[in-house]
């Protein structure tokens, strides 16, 4: 039977399929980074549509972070 017609064994324990080659792969090859922290958001088309790349984005947080932080330092001084 051709690979394409090929459905999942159930008794398949690993859950891959047989054309799924990891022999070349690198275990923990991101393990560091992801052990440093890592923070993934997706961001909703109409927003992602605003802005190109994620360098864009992190501009964006940062101008506002700096707005709350002022507005914070303010209130506090009244």
């Amino acid at each position: 039977m051709p690979q394409s017609e090929r459905t999942m064994n159930q008794d398949d324990s690993d859950g891959l399929r047989d054309e799924y080659d990891f022999s070349d792969g690198v275990q923990g090859k991101h393990h560091e980074a992801y052990r440093a922290g890592t923070n993934v958001v997706i961001l909703e088309p109409d927003v992602a549509d605003v802005f190109k790349d994620s360098a864009a984005v992190n501009k964006a947080l940062r101008a506002i972070a700096q707005v709350a932080r002022d507005h914070a330092d303010s209130a506090a001084d009244r």
